[in-house]
């Protein structure tokens, strides 16, 4: 699939994996990109964005990504200016880290991981990124039968794709009880998707990050990441945000990719 006259929805796209698929789809001429963030700083990362591309590419949105109705507005205002959306990524994403059960040290009781935050990061890392997509399905589904067309043909070339962002995290990472659990959520999600979207023409995948150097990672501090990531990568440093971007490129341009691509480093938990 190329990318020119294509456009992208991308959420957490003011900052790390989201700010950099933006850049790399630029490079690959995407006609436009709706680039969707809660921070206000949304605009100014649109305006670096398309300074750096040379022409004006990237549409800033802001809101949250959990919202129904602004979800719908966006797709309505980004396909009014430049044609329906075709590729999708949905990379906003949020960390609620802790044990799932800690003794309290003062009164020897179990603390266990509050209900709220696993609802939170379940609406923002689950359920949102599973509905853009199905946004994105729908609305090419609606075209399609608004044409006369029903099951999709090969030779009507691939309508549109879609890559979720996983996490190695999604195999069980200790400290990320709602985290992981909303990593793996997505392969099941991606899994099903992929089976029914096809019938539209569109492809569904997953990629799996390994620590990458984003806000994200970087709130973890330099001393913890020092201690207890880099000596259990082989590349003993940080994944660039720019190489996700590049792969996750790659996953929406080749038609034969499917399924879920780990791009770890070689990270291993320790024992």
């Amino acid at each position: 699939m190329e990318f020119s006259d294509r456009v992208a929805v991308i959420t957490g796209g003011g900052s790390g994996i989201g700010r950099a698929v933006a850049a790399a789809m630029a490079r690959r001429n995407v006609a436009a990109v709706a680039l969707v963030d809660m921070n206000e700083a949304i605009d100014d990362v649109a305006a670096e964005l398309n300074a750096a591309a040379g022409r004006a590419f990237a549409v800033p949105f802001r809101g949250n990504v959990t919202d129904e109705g602004f979800r719908r507005s966006v797709f309505d205002v980004i396909g009014a200016q430049h044609g329906p959306v075709s590729l999708c990524v949905p990379a906003a994403g949020i960390t609620r880290d802790d044990l799932a059960v800690r003794i309290d040290k003062d009164t020897g009781r179990a603390r266990i991981y509050p209900l709220e935050q696993f609802r939170l990061v379940v609406d923002v890392n689950l359920i949102a990124p599973v509905y853009w997509a199905l946004e994105m399905i729908g609305r090419i589904a609606e075209a399609r039968a608004a044409n006369g067309l029903k099951r999709w043909s090969a030779d009507e070339g691939i309508q549109g794709a879609v890559v979720f962002i996983g996490s190695i995290s999604s195999q069980g990472n200790r400290g990320q009880i709602s985290y992981a659990s909303t990593k793996a959520g997505l392969e099941g999600a991606a899994a099903t998707i992929m089976k029914e979207a096809m019938f539209h023409g569109v492809r569904c995948s997953v990629i799996h990050p390994g620590f990458t150097d984003t806000p994200m990672v970087r709130a973890m501090g330099a001393d913890y990441v020092a201690r207890n990531i880099l000596p259990f990568t082989q590349l003993g440093r940080l994944i660039q945000p720019d190489e996700i971007a590049d792969a996750i490129c790659f996953m929406l341009a080749n038609a034969a990719v499917s399924g879920e691509l780990w791009v770890d480093a070689g990270w291993h938990a320790p024992a």
